[in-house]
């Protein structure tokens, strides 16, 4: 990991309040890794942390969602205005260790950092997609691009199957399931997963201030006892968690 001053190579709006960055940065990138992200005109003090969206060469690319004024600023940038990055950060997805047929799944802002574990696992993998209305969906058809299959469920029903993506997955077809979305989402995937006798990991969205473990805000509690979600996860097994 390292800290670099970096050009903004674009910074879009693709939805009301989503944006995708992407800057360039030079290092070899895990998904599922993120990276803390702060304007260099210290209009705001701490550092974000987002996670890796896609990696395209020496472009890494980052898609989040305006919370509040860090994020604010952030979506403020234009190409080529100045960004400092620090990372990678954290343990990624171990894709060596996903073996077998696989299937992702994200819920709104969660499905962000699963892109770019759809592109490496490509067609090993298919891809389950909740939203809470057609208007509020993004990247699907990048989705589609590189998984095998991928499905979408909106709460409304208004694109896809209606209610949430969780019921539509047959987890007894896979041989290992990611996840990443709310925390009521990823509870309901977990205990799917324990009884089909599944492999599952997620990853766990935090709010912390230094990224390396030291502030302990980002806490997470696991059946071995606390862990940090930005040096010991993001990424836990899902049998990991309470």
């Amino acid at each position: 990991m390292k800290v670099k001053i970096t050009t903004v190579a674009e910074n879009k709006q693709i939805l009301n309040n989503i944006f995708r960055l992407s800057a360039v940065f030079e290092s070899h990138i895990k998904p599922g890794q993120f990276f803390m992200l702060k304007t260099t005109d210290n209009s705001f003090l701490l550092p974000r942390p987002i996670s890796v969206n896609d990696v395209n060469g020496d472009i890494v690319s980052f898609l989040y969602r305006i919370e509040g004024e860090g994020t604010r600023r952030i979506s403020c940038l234009r190409q080529n205005d100045e960004i400092q990055l620090f990372g990678p950060l954290g343990n990624g997805f171990d894709t060596d260790e996903i073996k077998g047929r696989a299937a992702i799944i994200g819920g709104g802002i969660g499905a962000a950092p699963l892109l770019y574990l759809a592109k490496t696992l490509g067609k090993n993998a298919d891809v389950y997609l909740g939203y809470k209305d057609s208007a509020s969906m993004y990247i699907l058809d990048e989705f589609k691009s590189c998984a095998d299959e991928t499905f979408v469920a909106t709460e409304d029903g208004s694109f896809g199957e209606k209610g949430f993506v969780t019921d539509y997955v047959p987890y007894g077809s896979y041989d290992a399931v990611v996840a990443c979305g709310p925390e009521i989402m990823m509870k309901k995937i977990i205990d799917s997963c324990g009884k089909n006798n599944i492999k599952c990991y997620v990853s766990l969205e935090r709010r912390m201030a230094c990224g390396m473990g030291a502030c302990l805000g980002c806490t997470v509690e696991t059946k071995k006892g606390n862990k940090r979600a930005c040096k010991d996860g993001p990424v836990f097994m899902g049998e990991e968690l309470i």
